[in-house]
């Protein structure tokens, strides 16, 4: 399936060159939200930024606003999800079998919200997962924002840091 994925998108990219930096917000929106970053994996935004600036379809300087746009939307998406959610959440059977380590998790939430929210946005097998949680935790929404528009301004110089190794060893 994983296959599938970057070959339609390795395609959208040949066919719709002109449009292709316009992906760019979508997949960094898709490996953020919940529920598709489980099955989107990070290693495409990559990949699909790597090629538009090596083709010289688009330069670092447009690529990393639009990723932060994607990842900053995902990640409160996630967020105001678990907000809704979380008194829901609450009473579900889920919840039930695993009170200790949902407790648990909440109050490693409440001790370190900050640096879970800023190490979250860094480790793709949860990355999608920290702002629902989050937001379940009842986190404030302002600290949160800031919080994450931290970790998300972060993340993506990292990610140009990232496309300039790349892009210099092709």
């Amino acid at each position: 399936m994983i296959g599938a994925l970057n070959d339609l998108i390795f395609q959208l990219l040949d066919d719709y060159r002109e449009q292709a930096l316009f992906l760019i917000p979508i997949i960094a929106f898709s490996e953020a939200c919940i529920g598709l970053g489980l099955l989107f994996p990070s290693l495409v935004l990559v990949a699909v930024a790597s090629v538009l600036v090596s083709t010289e379809t688009a330069t670092i300087i447009q690529i990393l606003p639009l990723a932060f746009l994607g990842a900053l939307l995902g990640d409160h998406v996630g967020f105001y999800s678990g907000r809704w959610l979380g008194p829901r959440f609450h009473e579900t059977r889920f919840a039930d079998r695993h009170q200790r380590r949902i407790h648990r998790a909440q109050n490693m939430i409440r001790r370190h919200g900050a640096w879970t929210i800023l190490i979250g946005r860094f480790i793709p097998a949860i990355r999608s997962l920290i702002p629902a949680m989050i937001g379940i935790s009842g986190f404030n929404r302002t600290r949160y924002s800031v919080i994450d528009g931290i970790a998300c301004v972060l993340w993506s110089a990292g990610l140009g840091v990232i496309l300039v190794g790349t892009t210099s060893f092709f």
